[in-house]
């Protein structure tokens, strides 16, 4: 039988009226006389009564949780209303029950509550995507991803494909390799991304690409990382910055509108690399609390024993920090590749610090500490991971004395980064974002490229990386410039390259583009800090699949076929 209503859909206005319904039985109550059902689909519940005066009745004492149904019925109204769902007004008198399937018990309840360890419910992951808190995730990402669609297709924007199957240019992370059947000793790569491909749609003469593509980065995991991930990728020709920023802009202003009903401010401040660092400590800042990072060079005569070119500070007002605290704040800081950390606090009669020894009058009166502040001063020669691990301290305190408006979103754009940074392994210089990026002054490419900047942009929202993205490299000598100042050897640049540096010789546009990270975005608009949540089936931290029990070893005869021998180190 068809069915004629989703599970969230009926109220008084459909009483008396024959329904069709399908779904999970999520809950049984058999009270001797009457059986209540509610039956579940990924839309809600809806109540149903059968009484024992039925021919259903026995049918209905077996039903089991997780048995898949339909029913035939009268809506009737409840004699008394449950407000926690939409149907709660109403129930439905079954005259017809079929057993579609049955169920095994399950290894966990199908609640939004629930205290099962994540590996349990990552191993049955087909399970806890039942769980309507866990479906929602889902849904809402359906929905963000369609709204996105709408604004780039609006736009003029088209929707092309690319390979899976592509080159191996180790640039960045490391990739996932896939052997050749056909030529032994030869690999495919996953795309880390499609950057390539997009800068090649663009010498095409497609001038508005863009694509939800799906990446993969074989690096380590964490909350808000996987090795395979969905990003919204976009690229066009004829474009400076502004033009792709002021995109990016009308993206997320559509999305908070029309799915959090929430107007926000555009265009998002713009700050510089130099200053996110200097003031937060970090390239992804967040701008949702006050408290910045301050130089404090003025105060190292006061601590003879430091003897780092740089000295930093972070005041905190009002904290009630224990030692144990102070404890914990070292280690981020060593965590985060810091050196050392001072405290020193104003209790309003005396000062107690880890450096009480030093605390000379004019030490304390340089200070200016306010009662109940205390000042966090690290050291070292390296002022950006100086800055990087106060920056860190900076995040830790903020959530230990709740300082963080949760409800509150600060997108700005982090621009003006260096173009390279320094390898001292391989000693050699680095693309910063990739080798694809052109610098804002090609000159300094031959004067000074270790301080040239780029034309390189990051979108922000509360201290994530949402999107990244830059203007391109499009004429073919300075590309090769720049693969040479990364070392490259000629051959290097042939073999990984070649294909780009002619493509780039035919007419190429000025083009330019971004990357936004579609499940960082889910993440933050459905107010969940996990990235597995918004990920249907996901990598544990240890980078297992749980349910398929991957990676997992491979027959001798599937090795032979693509002419590998496995060995374990």
């Amino acid at each position: 039988m068809k069915y004629t209503h989703h599970n969230n859909e009926l109220n008084k206005t459909h009483l008396q009226q024959e329904v069709y319904l399908k779904g999970w039985v999520s809950k049984k109550r058999n009270l001797g006389s009457l059986i209540f059902i509610d039956l579940r689909d990924r839309f809600g519940i809806t109540q149903i009564t059968i009484n024992d005066q039925s021919p259903l009745f026995l049918k209905a004492e077996s039903l089991k949780s997780e048995w898949v149904i339909e029913v035939k019925g009268i809506v009737k109204l409840r004699s008394s209303i449950n407000n926690n769902i939409a149907t709660g007004e109403i129930e439905i008198d079954a005259g017809e029950l079929n057993i579609l399937n049955t169920s095994e018990p399950l290894p966990f309840p199908i609640v939004n509550d629930t205290n099962t360890l994540e590996d349990t419910r990552l191993k049955y992951r087909y399970l806890d995507l039942r769980r309507p808190v866990q479906a929602k995730y889902l849904l809402d990402k359906s929905k963000i991803t369609g709204i996105i669609r709408h604004t780039l297709e609006k736009e003029g924007f088209y929707e092309l494909e690319t390979p899976i199957l592509g080159k191996s240019t180790p640039e960045g992370a490391r990739d996932f390799l896939v052997p050749s059947r056909l030529y032994h000793g030869s690999f495919y790569a996953l795309p880390q991304s499609p950057q390539i491909f997009k800068q090649l749609y663009q010498i095409a003469g497609f001038e508005k690409y863009y694509q939800i593509a799906r990446c993969f980065r074989d690096e380590d995991l964490r909350a808000d990382r996987q090795l395979e991930f969905s990003q919204v990728d976009i690229e066009a020709s004829f474009v400076e910055e502004k033009d792709i920023q002021d995109l990016a802009e009308k993206i997320l202003k559509n999305l908070f509108k029309k799915f959090l009903n929430i107007a926000i401010k555009t265009p998002f401040l713009r700050m510089t690399y130099a200053q996110a660092i200097k003031d937060y400590g970090s390239d992804k800042p967040d701008r949702r609390f006050a408290l910045l990072l301050q130089d404090a060079d003025a105060f190292q005569e006061h601590l003879s024993f430091l003897n780092d070119q740089y000295l930093r500070a972070l005041r905190v007002h009002h904290p009630s920090f224990t030692r144990k605290d102070y404890d914990d704040y070292l280690k981020v800081i060593k965590q985060n590749h810091g050196n050392n950390l001072i405290y020193i606090k104003n209790n309003g009669s005396d000062y107690s610090s880890s450096v009480a020894k030093y605390l000379t009058p004019e030490f304390l009166s340089q200070l200016n500490l306010a009662p109940q502040e205390v000042i966090f001063l690290s050291s070292s020669n390296d002022y950006e991971n100086l800055s990087i691990a106060l920056g860190a301290l900076r995040i830790k305190v903020a959530n230990d004395l709740k300082l963080i408006d949760e409800t509150s979103y600060a997108p700005l754009w982090v621009v003006d980064f260096p173009l390279f940074e320094y390898d001292t392994l391989e000693n050699r210089l680095v693309a910063r974002h990739h080798p694809f990026t052109a610098a804002k002054n090609f000159d300094d490419l031959q004067t000074n490229p270790a301080t040239a900047l780029a034309k390189a942009y990051d979108i922000v929202l509360n201290g994530y990386e949402i999107g990244g993205g830059s203007i391109r490299i499009h004429n073919s000598q300075n590309q090769k410039k720049v693969f040479e100042l990364l070392k490259l050897s000629e051959n290097d640049i042939n073999n990984r390259f070649g294909f780009l540096i002619e493509a780039l010789k035919y007419g190429t546009p000025p083009h330019g583009g971004i990357a936004l990270g579609l499940d960082r975005i889910v993440m933050l608009l459905t107010h969940t800090n996990n990235i597995k949540d918004v990920t249907a089936f996901p990598k544990t931290q240890s980078a297992r699949d749980l349910m398929m029990e991957a990676p997992s070893e491979i027959d001798d005869d599937q090795l032979k076929e693509v002419g590998l021998q496995c060995r374990k180190d």
